[in-house]
């Protein structure tokens, strides 16, 4: 079910309240991402945000850049183990070493995939022939086979922290799939689906 918020416009609970993610809601969420970096960036922060609120990530995303060269993949796969101690030692992110370092394989493993076509074209491979369509928040999926595929895939090619619930919330994050809800004012706004 959708809030209408003051403004008019009917969102999601989860983006009704907090100005920060309403915003995102409203700008960023299920918008396409078909830049390497940009992809990239999405799925370290996915990663990063497992077992924590994606509003912790947000406040969080200003220091993550900082910390993390943009995240720009020639740039992060250069960093050594000095880096990760620097990084464990940021207050500004979320110090957790495993993530930390993921951060770092993916950038490699991000390189490594431009052999095969890139990153872009190789996560967006994966996109679904429909996409749900949601009344209310708890007909919204945290996982499909796509999402599945996708994670084993990236394995595969030597990424790390892209488990398939992870996987399925950067499909909506990047809007490879549309899960905002039927009544919401976003719905079918990425271009890439109908409403």
């Amino acid at each position: 079910m959708t809030v209408v918020g003051a403004d008019g416009l009917a969102r999601p609970s989860w983006a009704s309240v907090d100005p920060l993610l309403m915003h995102y809601y409203d700008t960023e969420w299920g918008m396409p991402i078909r830049d390497e970096r940009g992809l990239y960036e999405r799925i370290c922060l996915e990663g990063f945000q497992a077992g924590l609120s994606w509003a912790t990530i947000l406040r969080k995303r200003p220091a993550f850049r900082a910390a993390f060269s943009d995240f720009e993949p020639d740039v992060v796969a250069t960093y050594t183990e000095a880096d990760v101690e620097r990084l464990l030692g940021d207050a500004g992110i979320i110090r957790h070493r495993g993530k930390i370092q993921a951060t770092i394989t993916n950038a490699r493993a991000t390189i490594a995939l431009r052999e095969d076509g890139g990153l872009v074209d190789f996560v967006w491979s994966f996109q679904p022939a429909a996409t749900p369509r949601p009344l209310d928040h708890s007909q919204v999926p945290t996982v499909s086979e796509e999402s599945k595929a996708l994670s084993k895939a990236l394995r595969r090619k030597g990424f790390a922290f892209v488990g398939p619930t992870t996987m399925y919330a950067l499909m909506e994050a990047v809007g490879i799939v549309d899960t905002h809800l039927l009544g919401s004012h976003r719905r079918g706004s990425s271009g890439v689906w109908p409403g």
